[in-house]
């Protein structure tokens, strides 16, 4: 009797799942993925509580990593099959910045998602240098702000000192672009002195993600770039305030990738198909009707197994609010977007964002030529797999052509000035002019030789 119930359930499971129609012919069914403990992994999540990947015929079991740098092995290593990574991270290993090796992304897993924060102390200083309305300050806050605290501390003698994720992270990108933008230099890198400390005003190291409120908290940092519910939990933990959100440095910016080996793609083409379509249903999922699904969203990743973190935590950025100083809540509806504005897709003009932030601070020591950006680009993000991928979700009658961004050659149109902190538009299709443009970096053919800018 069992037998035939669990049967039975089967063929009932099967008439109601349109993807089994169209199920592909996987090389590798029992798959392991990686993820770190942030909401942006969400995807992941959803794609396996709501049964998205066993609609392909995926058994997908999912592990959380204790650092950024594990879990890149892991996929290169080959213990895990893909994952849940920074951006930066399949950029840099193809390049051969750290561990080298060919790591490539058929999707994008989320826009926007992170915040900058300072301790009370710092927020405390800065705050005199900022406007405000209403008795509220007024957003974004720029680091001209936090320019004269890093000043004070510097006549005093003390180094000021902020954490961020990983030396490839959007979070060391993000933080320096708005360091640089309100006049801080952040420092650079060379091929002699990775700390990426060289002539800086501000010394970045890193911090894993659920490390940072502690490590605020403690005074080795006085603030933090991270992604959520890390900034967050220093509101509710009441040692810290977050001074601006992503969305508001740069609106709409890219950041992480679902990364797998280029090896694995080669042995598994239709596997990695069946994997992104089912991580396309989940952000759709995620995104549909206004965020409707949100709050059992953040009911998944507070989960032990998932976050961890207290479900009113993360609840507080991903419902579409978030919350800077103690009480001032204010609508952000796009602070975590998973789906909508073709969140999904990955653009080659992404990719190429983060080379040019790895050129402007000597992680690439030597300047390169626009079609090396290009040919990067290409060899990392892959949006072929990608619209294999939204045709086989369209053709299963789970998605419509509309929905996706077909007409793309790979490259979004310009970000306009009006959309970045600093007022300097971005083109992907131009690196070295984008480059250029910004008063504080590298540049042209400049190197970083000891602890001076060359050339």
């Amino acid at each position: 009797m069992k037998q035939t119930l669990t049967l039975a359930l089967a063929a009932t499971t099967a008439l109601c799942t349109p993807a089994l129609a169209e199920m592909l012919d996987v090389e590798k069914d029992e798959l392991t993925f990686g993820f770190i403990k942030l909401t942006d992994m969400a995807p992941l999540a959803v794609a396996y509580e709501k049964g998205y990947f066993e609609d392909e015929g995926l058994f997908v079991t999912l592990e959380a990593q204790a650092n950024w740098k594990v879990l890149l092995d892991g996929v290169i290593g080959g213990q895990l099959d893909g994952a849940h990574m920074l951006a930066g991270q399949p950029l840099a290993a193809t390049i051969g910045f750290g561990t080298e090796a060919h790591i490539i992304t058929p999707f994008s897993m989320d826009l926007n998602g992170n915040g900058i924060t300072v301790s009370n102390e710092i927020w405390a200083m800065m705050k005199e240098h900022v406007p405000h309305e209403d008795g509220k300050p007024v957003h974004p806050i720029s680091a001209t702000a936090l320019k004269p605290v890093v000043e004070a501390f510097a006549d005093e003698g003390k180094p000021f000192n902020m954490g961020m994720v990983f030396p490839v992270s959007t979070h060391n990108y993000e933080l320096r672009y708005w360091l640089a933008a309100g006049g801080i230099k952040p420092g650079y890198y060379s091929p002699e002195d990775v700390t990426g400390q060289i002539d800086a005003e501000v010394l970045l190291s890193v911090t894993p993600p659920p490390q940072m409120p502690a490590t605020m908290e403690a005074g080795t940092i006085y603030g933090y770039c991270v992604g959520e519910p890390w900034n967050q939990q220093a509101v509710f933990k009441g040692i810290g305030v977050p001074v601006i959100t992503d969305y508001e440095l740069w609106k709409n910016n890219p950041e992480k990738v679902f990364g797998i080996s280029a090896a694995f793609q080669e042995e598994n083409p239709q596997t990695t198909i069946a994997v992104t379509k089912a991580l396309i249903r989940a952000a759709m999922w995620l995104d549909e009707n206004d965020n409707a699904n949100r709050p059992e969203a953040v009911e998944i990743l507070s989960r032990s197994e998932y976050v961890g973190a207290d479900y009113d935590v993360i609840a507080n950025s991903m419902t579409g609010t978030f919350e800077y100083e103690k009480g001032d809540t204010r609508d952000v509806p796009d602070f975590n977007v998973f789906f909508r504005y073709h969140a999904t897709y990955p653009y080659y003009s992404d990719a190429i964002w983060y080379l040019t932030q790895m050129r402007r601070w000597g992680q690439i020591a030597e300047a390169k030529p626009d079609s090396w950006y290009d040919e990067v680009a290409k060899s990392v993000y892959k949006p072929e797999i990608y619209l294999a991928a939204a045709e086989s979700l369209i053709d299963d009658g789970l998605a419509t052509r509309d929905m996706f961004d077909f007409e793309t050659d790979g490259y979004k149109a310009p970000t306009p000035a009006e959309d970045i902190i600093d007022g300097i538009a971005y083109d992907g299709r131009t690196p070295n002019t984008y480059l250029d443009s910004l008063p504080i970096g590298l540049k042209g053919a400049q190197t970083v030789v000891g602890n001076q800018v060359q050339g």
